[in-house]
């Protein structure tokens, strides 16, 4: 089981800002797919990857990151600066 956090418009498309999830995944990516497949919502949310940044435990990675034994997965558009 892990956390999987949303932000910004990741978190209104998708609706939830924060849910746990079992998962088969050994990557962010793989995670994504699993996710995708749920709704059409996830699919819209995760339909343009360069469009997001993910964290794996609070560290910004990439989405072939490996999540074995990760407690948190996040996605978010990009930072802007300001």
């Amino acid at each position: 089981m892990m956390d999987v956090l949303y932000f910004a418009w990741v978190r209104e498309r998708i609706g939830l800002p924060k849910e746990t999830v079992e998962t088969k995944a050994a990557t962010v990516i793989e995670l994504v797919e699993e996710l995708r497949a749920r709704e059409e919502r996830y699919a819209l949310a995760f339909s343009d990857l360069s469009a997001l940044r993910v964290a794996v435990d609070q560290d910004l990675t990439d989405f072939d990151a490996p999540i074995n034994g990760a407690r948190e997965v996040a996605f978010f558009p990009p930072m802007t600066g300001g």
